[in-house]
């Protein structure tokens, strides 16, 4: 009987056992440890290597910056360990012989002398802040700290001390705080450095060197004494660091690009932005610009965008040049301005590209009209006969106006937007016209930039990246390879701005071709260009847009691309070659009879060919009913179809662009549901149809 009732005993005191595990366990997994100070990080937007441009406040106002264990100086870490918690690698988060001393002393003065709480502990009071003290709150954070020891390992749990320790004011953190006291980042303070941020959150309010640097002082003494004392720094570098001052002020937080780094910040969730920049040419950049624009001394600023080539990585970008002045925080680099005689160099790719013209070329620069638009070159007068190689490098205005006619100004736009450009038209309902030619229309710095680096890559060209590790975005063709490779070489023919001598500025041997434009009224002056590896774009003015007479791209804009391209790491791509079908010819006499001399019409001579038609849509016709299948089989596509037009043929849809499409390229559309569209193709001379069809659901 007493062995029956021994068992019952037994299984009793083991079920009761278990039923108090269970029951610690549900109450742990109920109630877990709040996170949400941890994730209310500061969002950073770093460079591509890591080094930090910009940080931003959290919602309520705290520089909180996330930091990890690998982002401090070991010293540090060895420090805090010994003065915080020497046992911090091997409890599992109380430490009994800690907290046994702490009860030794306050029982034996009859106050507390030291509070015996672990790092673990005090990431469970920084978790959930409270102003209570006493056993009961201690208790509750030690079993909270046993929680964190079970769900994350060691590194994590000091990550997270490191994020939120105080260190006076809005600071929390030690990034945070190495960069306000110290300006530089934390993984690179000395000891003395290091010992006061190590004392600095024992009583943050009253220890704050900014304000009572004595206390700092002290503070950061009594941790390197107790340091020698643990062996953990010899006597001698203990009394070196304790020469050394504490900071009185605290500085200001990095702001490097900080119109890019600010729209980025608030146009995603991230907390952590690696951008493509690479901030040593971004704060050399800036620098050279501040100094060029302080030196132009009349109001003006400057944006600047710097690309790679090959990649379409933006490696610099500059949205003016004082971000906390009148205006200073519009991003000029995305503002749209009149690109003056920037754009021509694509009125004479989309030429080169139809066969209307090659580099050597005779056109005539005389007066001309076009309607009653009669427009000059820059200078007042005429050049005469030139060949278009010329006639671009020197920027004249009335070819520059004959070829965009031949081109057709809404095929050139069109290009421009099927490229990804965004352009800006002086009102809603302005038609196309030769005035684009010479900067009647607006793009920004930016968009402008990524279409030179279309030319630099074959006439390719894609949005710009920002963001690493974001999708390469889709390819457009502007125009083929060998009206890119005309237009490489003309433009590595354009004059320096005077008082540059050949290869002055142009440092590590590099090759620049660029092209400069001046806005009507002297309001915006810019210079685009490429080297093998680089493209930048300048754009130089006032915010406002208010005129600077007498400011033009040549001596204002262009200078500045030069300074910036001196700047730059050295080129290590090769210069292009001649594509397959290039015509390599330097004289005019060389050419093909149809290329050697320009002219107006559209209209071959009647003994070598026939006019083409405009273009006629073949398919879908007008007052057509398409059928679209039901819900099963929702992805119709159906081919638009033309008769006549000079290719390559524009396709548009409602007003939406399908895309540009050679001659017997298929051109595909998925309608987007039933109702009513209007189709319209346009041909490369801007001659055009339309249809209306209806798209009907087959039931």
């Amino acid at each position: 009987m007493q062995a029956i009732a021994s068992s019952r005993w037994f299984v009793r005191g083991l079920f009761s056992a278990l039923g108090l595990v269970s029951a610690v366990v549900v109450a742990d997994l109920a109630n877990p440890p709040p996170m949400d100070r941890i994730a209310n990080v500061s969002p950073e937007v770093v460079d591509r290597h890591g080094v930090l441009l910009r940080a931003f406040l959290t919602a309520d106002g705290t520089w909180r910056m996330r930091t990890h264990v690998n982002e401090v100086s070991p010293r540090y870490l060895a420090m805090l360990k010994a003065y915080e918690d020497k046992r911090f690698d091997h409890h599992a988060g109380v430490d009994p012989l800690a907290m046994a001393r702490a009860a030794k002393q306050w029982l034996g003065v009859g106050h507390v002398v030291s509070g015996g709480s672990t790092l673990t502990m005090q990431v469970a009071r920084l978790l959930e802040p409270t102003k209570k003290r006493g056993i009961g709150t201690k208790l509750f954070q030690m079993i909270r700290a046993v929680q964190l020891e079970e769900r994350y390992s060691k590194d994590e749990i000091l990550s997270f001390y490191l994020t939120l320790a105080p260190f006076g004011g809005n600071l929390e953190g030690v990034r945070a705080a190495s960069l306000s006291y110290f300006g530089k980042p934390a993984n690179q303070i000395d000891l003395a450095q290091a010992a006061l941020l190590v004392a600095l959150p024992q009583s943050p309010v009253k220890q704050r060197p900014d304000r009572h640097a004595i206390a700092a002082l002290k503070g950061r003494d009594k941790v390197l004494a107790r340091m020698v004392s643990e062996a953990v720094v010899t006597a001698s570098d203990a009394a070196v660091a304790k020469k050394e001052g504490v900071p009185f002020a605290r500085q200001a937080m990095p702001l490097i690009a900080p119109h890019l780094a600010e729209r980025l910040a608030r146009t995603t969730n991230a907390t952590h932005i690696v951008t493509t920049l690479d901030a040593d040419v971004q704060i050399a950049l800036e620098q050279m610009a501040v100094q060029e624009v302080r030196y132009m001394g009349d109001g003006a600023t400057t944006a600047i965008v710097v690309v790679e080539n090959k990649t379409r990585n933006v490696v610099a970008w500059i949205g003016g040049t004082n971000y906390w002045g009148k205006a200073g925080q519009i991003d000029l680099a995305r503002a749209p301005r009149s690109p003056g005689s920037a754009l021509k160099p694509f009125i004479y790719g989309l030429a080169f590209d139809d066969l209307i013209l090659h580099p050597s070329t005779m056109m005539e620069d005389t007066p001309m009209n076009f309607g009653d638009y009669a427009p000059r070159d820059f200078s007042g007068d005429f050049q005469g006969q030139v060949t278009a190689r010329d006639a671009l490098r020197m920027s004249l205005n009335v070819p520059a106006v004959a070829v965009l006619e031949r081109v057709g100004p809404l095929a050139f736009t069109l290009a421009l937007k099927n490229a990804g450009a965004k352009l800006y038209f002086p009102t809603a309902d302005t038609a196309p016209n030769p005035a684009f030619a010479l900067g009647g229309l607006g793009i920004s710095p930016a968009d402008l930039t990524m279409l030179y680096a279309g030319i630099a890559n074959g006439g390719e060209a894609r949005a710009l990246r920002l963001v690493e590790g974001t999708p390469d975005a889709p390819t457009h063709r502007l125009f083929g390879p060998v009206a890119a490779y005309y237009l490489h070489q003309i433009l590595i023919g354009v004059s320096l701005p005077e008082g540059w001598a050949m290869g002055e500025g142009l440092a590590r041997g590099r090759t620049i071709g660029f092209k400069t434009g001046t806005s009507y009224g002297f309001r915006d002056a810019w210079s685009a260009g490429f080297s093998n590896d680089y493209t930048v774009g300048v754009w130089v003015g006032r915010a406002d847009g208010t005129p600077r007479p007498g400011k033009v791209g040549v001596d204002t804009a262009a200078p500045l691309l030069l300074k910036v391209f001196g700047l730059l790491p050295a080129d290590r791509e090769p210069a292009p070659s001649p594509p397959s079908g290039a015509i390599l010819a330097e004289t005019t006499d060389a050419l093909p009879p149809s290329l050697r001399v320009f002219t107006r019409t559209t209209e071959q001579p009647v003994e070598t060919a026939a006019p083409l038609p405009p273009p006629a849509i073949a398919y879908p016709p007008n007052g057509t009913v398409i059928p679209l299948p039901g819900p099963r089989d929702p992805d119709k596509t159906i081919m638009l179809k033309a008769d006549g037009g000079k290719a390559p043929l524009t396709w548009l849809v409602n007003g939406m662009l399908v895309g540009s499409f050679d001659r017997f390229q298929p051109a595909l559309y998925q309608p987007t549901g039933e109702g009513n569209a209007r189709i319209t193709v346009v041909d490369s001379e801007g001659r055009s149809d339309t249809a209306t069809v209806r798209f009907k659901r087959d039931r």
